[in-house]
């Protein structure tokens, strides 16, 4: 099957996959070939595949919907880095930040938002270690 990931601004990932999982918002779906139609709302996490070599990918996704329709699954996401793509030394420092908004919070703390960068910097960070 086709897989595709794109941002608003550019196409991060289009290649041959036998088998995707995809970080949805209520939790991992795994896709394989002839999958049911499908249009879901992506979450915030890993999206990992498996190559018709058997070669794995990694993508670091947030937010965004996925299509799954006849051969191909399509994920249009808020943001999205390929493994390779991630500053893993940014992400860290990210992570801490956020950690450290949540463990001594403000007034001015938006911990929702807080809460939804330390699920992004995590994501980002297990994407590179597939790198």
């Amino acid at each position: 099957m086709r897989l595709e990931v794109a941002v608003p601004e550019r196409p991060v990932l289009d290649e041959r996959a036998v088998s995707v999982q995809l970080p949805l918002a209520t939790g991992y779906l795994g896709v394989l070939p002839d999958h049911a139609p499908l249009l879901a709302k992506m979450g915030t996490g890993v999206l990992s595949y498996v190559g018709p070599d058997g070669t794995e990918g990694r993508v670091a996704v947030d937010g965004g919907v996925a299509e799954v329709l006849g051969d191909c699954v399509r994920v249009l996401a808020e943001r999205a880095e390929r493994s390779g793509e991630v500053d893993v030394e940014r992400a860290r420092c990210a992570l801490a930040r956020a950690e450290q908004q949540l463990e001594s919070p403000s007034l001015e703390t938006d911990v929702d938002r807080a809460q939804r960068a330390v699920a992004r910097a995590r994501a980002r960070i297990a994407a590179a270690a597939a790198a």
